[in-house]
């Protein structure tokens, strides 16, 4: 009865080759180099062809378990580790921790094929209907850097949902600042650019979207220079700013925070982190262990970071322009302020001056770069504040917040001030 031998491409064109070697048609050289091997393998193989036949190139392993596979049990193991600890976690991200914290030595396609086969990750493949041409990116690390606000549930509801504000470096992908922030304010990115400056130095361009924190969106805008507070700020520093017409312009932050949205909420997730001022003070070490595994290298060594030399702390300030009266008053936020000097002068009235507003709320009044005393008066009753639309949802929660604790403090049904006043101011006679 003949035997049927499965056989693969490769070992049917060594069959071909070694008959042709048997009838000395073709040399060991020349038989190495059509398949690919060194003359000793070729002299090993032919030997077993000539004594067995062309049985003797088929594969021993053939039928056989991989010699790489997994123990007995190790997949069980891992994949109730997964279940019962990172269920919701990435391939990638669960490879990971079961290396580093678990101490399990297993390939990330092992655990991929692991979690899709029970149902625990399912891949993702997204259709683009748009191709957007690449860029490259830029040679110097400090050439450019994009900066982007990502509002989420960081917390997953253990805490107030916030805004992750970051800048991340064209030319190695490294996130070179972060914050936590409870939305995009201005106050907001001067903290972000603060720490960005202190730690690095000045780059030479920052890439942000066209939220009115960055541009003035109103081309017919009547009073101001043309610039934010964030951009004059900016201006003042020396630093460029750019704008990017779409999220896809700034793409590479952007799938940056699309990264950190599924690793830094488990992250806090598994630190137990629920707050802002916990989040800010874990947020170095992630960003140090995130840089060591994502970050390429630039195509040109040296760093385009410039050295700081500006007094942030006057920079980073809200300033208006303001007049002052006759009698050397101005107003700035429905209050009054009036310019004390002891000089019998008349030479600061119509005087322009610049009023820099600082987080906590304080001012301080310069003229010609020089400061001035002053002394605050009464306040007028504010109408309403113009808020942004970003900003929107976080002013509605705290109005919803006082109200609560206005209705908390109201007195019950049954409080004196709810009864009849008729009643204990007449004696009870009604």
């Amino acid at each position: 009865m003949e035997r049927i031998v499965p056989m693969s491409t490769e070992e049917i064109n060594r069959t071909s080759v070694f008959s042709k070697m048997q009838v000395k048609a073709l040399s060991q050289q020349q038989a190495a180099e059509d398949l690919g091997i060194t003359t000793r393998q070729v002299r090993r193989l032919f030997k077993e062809y000539k004594k067995h036949g062309a049985i003797a190139l088929v594969s021993k392993k053939r039928g056989l378990p991989s010699n790489h596979q997994l123990g007995n049990g190790v997949k069980e193991f891992v994949l109730a580790i997964i279940q019962e600890k990172y269920p919701d976690f990435g391939p990638t991200l669960a490879h990971e921790k079961i290396v580093e914290v678990h101490k399990i030595k297993i390939s990330v396609s092992s655990v991929r094929n692991l979690m899709i086969k029970n149902n625990l990750w399912v891949d993702k493949k997204i259709k683009r209907k748009r191709v957007y041409q690449l860029r490259e990116r830029r040679a110097r690390e400090g050439e450019l850097a994009q900066g982007d606000g990502s509002p989420h549930d960081w917390f997953e509801k253990r805490g107030p949902k916030c805004t992750l504000l970051d800048y991340v470096d064209d030319a190695t992908g490294k996130i070179k600042a972060a914050i936590f922030a409870p939305s995009e304010t201005t106050w907001g990115y001067f903290d972000l650019m603060r720490i960005y400056l202190k730690m690095h130095g000045k780059p030479i361009a920052l890439y942000n979207d066209k939220h009115g924190v960055f541009r003035v969106n109103k081309p017919d805008a009547i009073r101001g220079d043309g610039f934010t507070q964030f951009g004059r700020a900016i201006r003042e520093l020396g630093i460029d700013m750019v704008f990017a017409h779409s999220p896809q312009a700034k793409g590479r932050i952007e799938r940056s925070n699309r990264t950190l949205q599924d690793r830094l909420v488990k992250e806090l997730r598994l630190n137990k982190i629920s707050t802002i001022e916990e989040a800010n003070a874990f947020l170095p070490s992630f960003i140090e262990d995130y840089n060591h595994r994502f970050a390429v290298v630039p195509k040109d060594p040296s760093n385009a970071h410039r050295p700081l030399e500006q007094n942030l702390d006057l920079i980073f300030t809200i300033q208006e322009i303001r007049y002052l009266s006759k009698n050397l008053t101005f107003q700035y936020k429905n209050i009054h302020y009036q310019i004390r000097t002891e000089r019998e002068t008349y030479a600061l009235r119509k005087a322009q001056v610049t009023v820099y507003e600082k987080k906590d709320g304080s001012i301080e009044v310069f003229y010609k770069n020089k400061p001035l005393a002053f002394s605050a008066y009464n306040s007028l009753q504010k109408q309403g504040d113009v808020v942004d639309s970003k900003n929107l949802n976080e002013i509605i929660d705290n109005l919803q917040k006082g109200q609560e604790q206005k209705n908390e403090r109201k007195p019950s049904n049954n409080h004196p001030w709810r009864r009849d006043t008729r009643k204990w101011i007449f004696g009870g006679v009604s």
